[in-house]
């Protein structure tokens, strides 16, 4: 019988690195390439296999670096590319991988093809570039219209997010020969392994142009989804990309696709399609937001959360066996977009509940199907920043263009608190904190002011004070990740099963290949909850008041029959 040997993305455990808040080497209070190399033995003790660099590509920093001014140089904030060189040596020394963002849907409005483009209508690259003599109703994502006037050639230009990034034009064939040349081929002949794919369903744009539904009664803008995500070209490009160069290298892609349907989720993702490898998708992370506005919060329950993962990972099996497809997944609840989990959808109104929701959060992603992604900072239980920061802490073009927005209706004081609430839990700044190092001044981010201001519980968090307590977080994690491989055939390839579905305290689940099993317990109250469990090995828990790994867990024996917080075991 033949073997089948998985691609090596499959079992991997990817480290997403903000290269901005991650570490500065220099006292500029800005992250650094030579900040990241000076810390990969902290990324590697986690039992990490690749780590994925934000963009640290030359860029006015607009949207902090996904306004990109030239994708083969370095931002000088960043270092050089002698810098990039030795990060590359340092990653393979260890036996890990390094791959990049991939931002092509747009570029700064300072790159030289955008400058070309708009000197005059008639530049030979002004295709390149969306070009209209009529600005459409569709909303920016960073509010605001998704069109921009050029005054000195009368005609407007789409963005889709800010203003300074233009969309490229992907109909035409010489700017996606360009993106191939230029953002791809040169970063994989210097050695990465891959990319994670910005926004990659927005390329193909409903080519009438037409205005988007009305969907926000009164709004001078509309969400222009319907006429952009998963547009009609979008997978015809997948492939040309795939076949012309990433086909060429052993190299693992992950798209940002979203939301999107099945069919179209096997489009991008299953092997004999030969687009991409995996993809994110936001079913997860969008649970508990307002699907118009992410800064409003929406009640939810734990059921609403089950769903959610279900539904993001259910595309990865086969609807008749119940089997894995041929298609792959991610696993993730954290990145630059999103806020803190432990903060979103755990408890951290104390050091015992803020633990305990760090290591739930751990238990569910060591547990799912798919390749596991891991933000910086949530390995040592980061959390949102206080309520109480001024809004002005508030750095990221989104949350300040959209307070700007807000401002302009005069709300009231009570208007304020309420949006406020929402941006405080919602927003992407609680990611963008420096990583918290130490409890020495700037968290042992670096010798100058941060860029951006430290998170006030950095005295209290931090990966020094947690490296040596067996107990920690940060070990937790590490012990998650080392049972995830241990059990790899069941946790990564296993067969994922929901049960005692309609429990609003307790999400419980089995994940199975052949004949092994693992069931999980995740207890996403607050309170003691009771519960009978079927017998098994105690493998993990983050309840350690008389319990140790190698007990057996009897029905109804468990804590005097309370589920106190979160376990794992095998039958």
């Amino acid at each position: 019988m033949t073997v089948t040997q998985e691609p090596w993305w499959k079992n991997a455990v990817v480290y997403q690195v903000w290269p901005a808040s991650f570490k500065d080497s220099n006292g500029d209070g800005i992250g650094d390439l030579n900040g990241l190399t000076s810390k990969l033995d902290h990324i590697k003790s986690l039992g990490t296999d690749v780590i994925w660099l934000s963009p640290h590509y030359a860029s006015p920093m607009d949207d902090m670096g996904y306004d990109i001014s030239d994708y083969n140089a370095i931002n000088p904030q960043f270092g050089t590319m002698e810098d990039m060189d030795n990060l590359l040596a340092e990653v393979k020394k260890r036996d890990m991988k390094l791959i990049l963002d991939l931002v092509i849907n747009h570029t700064s409005s300072e790159h030289q093809w955008f400058k070309e483009s708009r000197s005059s209508r008639d530049n030979p690259k002004r295709d390149w570039y969306i070009w209209k003599d009529k600005a459409n109703n569709w909303m920016s994502m960073f509010s605001g219209s998704a069109w921009k006037l050029d005054e000195q050639t009368g005609q407007y230009y789409l963005h889709l997010f800010a203003e300074s990034q233009p969309d490229l034009n992907w109909e035409n064939p010489e700017t996606r020969e360009a993106i191939y040349k230029s953002a791809l081929e040169f970063w994989y002949e210097k050695g990465v392994s891959g990319f994670r794919i910005d926004v990659c369903s927005l390329y193909s744009k409903v080519q009438t142009y037409a205005d988007a539904a009305i969907t926000i009664p009164g709004a001078p803008y509309q969400p222009s989804w319907e006429m952009c995500v998963n547009g009609p070209r979008i997978h015809e490009f997948h492939k040309e990309m795939y076949e012309k160069v990433t086909s060429k290298y052993d190299a693992m892609t992950v798209g940002e696709v979203g939301n999107c349907s099945k069919a179209d989720a096997l489009k991008y993702s299953s092997a004999k399609e030969k687009e991409i490898n995996m993809m994110f998708l936001f079913d997860a992370v969008s649970v508990g937001a307002e699907p118009t506005d992410r800064f409003i919060k929406k009640a939810w329950q734990l059921t609403d959360f089950k769903d959610a993962i279900k539904s993001q990972s259910e595309f990865i099996y086969d609807d008749e066996t119940g089997e894995l497809n041929d298609a792959w997944s991610t696993v993730f609840i954290e990145n630059h977009d999103q806020p803190r989990s432990n903060s979103r959808f755990g408890n951290v109104t104390n050091k015992l509940f803020w633990e305990r929701s760090s290591k739930l959060i751990s238990m569910l992603q060591v547990t799912l199907t798919g390749t596991l992604f891991l933000y910086q900072g949530q390995e040592i239980g980061m959390t949102n920043v206080p309520l109480e920061w001024d809004p002005k802490e508030y750095l990221d073009i989104q949350t300040v263009n959209y307070w700007k927005a807000f401002l302009k209706d005069n709300p009231s004081e009570e208007e304020k608190q309420k949006r406020m609430e929402g941006i405080n839990l919602l927003a992407r700044d609680h990611a963008r904190t420096p990583v918290q190092w130490d409890d020495s001044t700037n968290a042992g981010f670096g010798d100058g002011k941060p860029w951006m201001r430290v998170n006030d519980n950095y005295k209290e968090i931090n990966v020094a004070k947690q490296v040596n307590d067996e107990n920690s977080v940060l070990s937790f994690w590490k012990n998650a990740i080392k049972l995830r491989k241990a059990y790899s055939d069941t946790l990564v390839f296993g067969k994922f099963k929901i049960f005692d579905y309609e429990n609003q305290q307790v999400f419980a689940y089995s994940k199975t290949k052949g004949n092994k099993k693992v069931s999980v317990f995740l207890n996403f109250s607050d309170k003691e909850v009771d519960y009978t469990f079927p017998e098994g090995e105690l493998i993990l828990t983050n309840v350690t008041d008389g319990l140790q790994a190698s007990q057996h867990i009897k029905e109804g024996v468990i804590l005097s029959e309370l589920v106190k917080d979160y376990l794992i075991y095998k039958s």
